[in-house]
């Protein structure tokens, strides 16, 4: 089965890109990974638009592993120059919507779980989930689908790492905060203007540092991205709304952080969500000792992918270039595609054989 693992992850991923799947409108592209699983004699199942599956030889008295990607996209930009939908093969790169992000990193798991599906003896069950809505962080997509799984021991999910292995990354909070005043006539002495209030509050966020710093991500990161107020020029504002973008490290849960900024800004402070938590991966855990054998890196993610909804150890690491992803003319190289295959299986034949 191994000589046919890229040929056939490959042609996989060029019917991918040939269908639309934006995040909430993934069923074509459902359809696809249910039909090379169906070819393969391989049961899966599927709730909206994820797909799942097991090892043949499942064990229920054993640890279970999570191999997950996405299989949904962005839209596509203005600029690009080739057809999205199109793939097509080019000086050794694979152009098209997804390619890179994640399609690479999906099609190459999927043959790795292949070339384990019939293998006995393991010291590891696999579970392979292609699921949907990861780049909207929506609720429809791996979160859906947890509570129908096993208890997992670690997970690999993958993304374009350029198969470096991302063993912490960021989690993300957006939080919307009203600073509340008095309207009064801007030309007397009335009032008691939200702006001012804000800009308080807005110093103290630019200022304000997090005593523990995570050695891999660096300090959490708070970014005012938004800011609105007043409807006229003689009036003064009795509120100013702005909103923060929040970067968290395992340092400190998300709760904590959103417990300073109560404790410390004076405008009305309401998190969107707190569900996209950090994550992070011991070094001494034996997937990332395995990479370090093949002279892996390891490296903090400033991005948020579905590890931020997993209670486990998780490993981020695919083929593909981050810095590809969401561009025009999305690109990923088919060598890419086929060492990350061989890696994915190196790595976990020290772990789970």
């Amino acid at each position: 089965m191994k000589n046919t693992l890229f040929p056939d992850a490959l042609e996989l991923l060029k019917n991918l890109i040939t269908t639309p799947s934006f995040s909430r409108e993934e069923e074509g592209t459902a359809a696809h990974i249910e039909d090379f699983f169906r070819n393969k004699h391989i049961p899966i199942q599927r709730l909206k638009n994820n797909i799942w599956a097991f090892n043949k030889h499942f064990d229920p008295a054993l640890p279970t592993v999570l191999l997950n990607s996405h299989h949904d996209t962005v839209k596509p930009n203005p600029s690009w120059t080739l057809s999205p939908f199109e793939p097509l093969i080019q000086e050794g790169k694979l152009f098209g919507l997804g390619s890179n992000d994640a399609g690479g990193c999906l099609v190459s798991l999927m043959a790795t779980f292949c070339h384990y599906y019939e293998k006995q003896d393991l010291k590891y069950n696999l579970l392979l989930a292609a699921t949907a809505e990861e780049e909207i962080s929506g609720t429809n997509g791996l979160e859906l689908i947890l509570p129908q799984l096993p208890d997992l021991e670690f997970a690999i999910v993958g993304e374009p790492t350029q198969m470096n292995m991302a063993i912490a990354e960021k989690g993300l909070m957006v939080i919307d905060c009203v600073a509340h005043g008095r309207s009064g006539h801007a030309a007397r002495e009335e009032g008691d203007n939200a702006i001012l209030k804000a800009i308080r509050d807005i110093e103290w966020i630019t200022s304000y540092r997090f005593p523990e710093v995570s050695p891999f991500l660096g300090p959490i990161k708070m970014s005012v991205t938004i800011i609105q107020a007043g409807t006229q020029h003689n009036v003064v504002p009795d509120t100013c709304t702005f909103t923060i973008d929040v970067r968290t490290t395992e340092k400190y849960g998300n709760e904590q952080v959103l417990d300073v900024l109560k404790q410390n800004l004076i405008s009305e402070v309401k998190p969107r969500s707190v569900r996209l938590k950090p994550s992070s991966i011991p070094l001494q855990h034996p997937i990332v000792q395995a990479g370090l054998q093949f002279n892996l890196s390891t490296y903090g993610s400033p991005t948020t992918s579905d590890q931020a909804l997993l209670n486990i150890p998780s490993l981020k690491m695919g083929p593909g270039d981050s810095a590809r992803s969401h561009t025009a003319n999305e690109f990923i190289y088919l060598e890419e595609i086929e060492k990350g295959i061989d890696l994915y299986i190196r790595l976990l034949e020290k772990v789970i054989i």
